[in-house]
């Protein structure tokens, strides 16, 4: 492995103790890519994530607000339409 080689890729000016530490612990972490590499992972399930993740739900349900504070919501509102506020829209379409 030319570390400097990887320098010059990443465009990095590295010292001549940067290219000998980081020559080393590039050295340390392929080994190890290896030793993962003779695993037998055969008969081991694939997984997403390494813990089980479970989505919650709730239920979807309109909730309603004070009407003085939702007056003074759609009066901060640029625009409205009736009793809506109306946004820009995000698609074209």
């Amino acid at each position: 492995m030319d570390i400097k080689h990887i320098a010059k890729l990443a465009r990095l000016d590295l010292t001549g103790e940067e290219e000998k530490t980081y020559g080393e612990q590039l050295g340390s972490l392929l080994a190890y890519v290896d030793t993962l590499q003779e695993l037998d992972t055969r008969d081991v399930p694939e997984l997403q994530h390494a813990m089980e993740v479970t989505n919650v739900f709730r239920e979807d349900a309109v909730e309603g607000c004070e009407p003085d504070v939702r007056e003074r919501a759609l009066a901060n509102f640029s625009k409205r339409k009736n009793d809506l506020l109306q946004v820009q829209g995000v698609f074209d379409v």
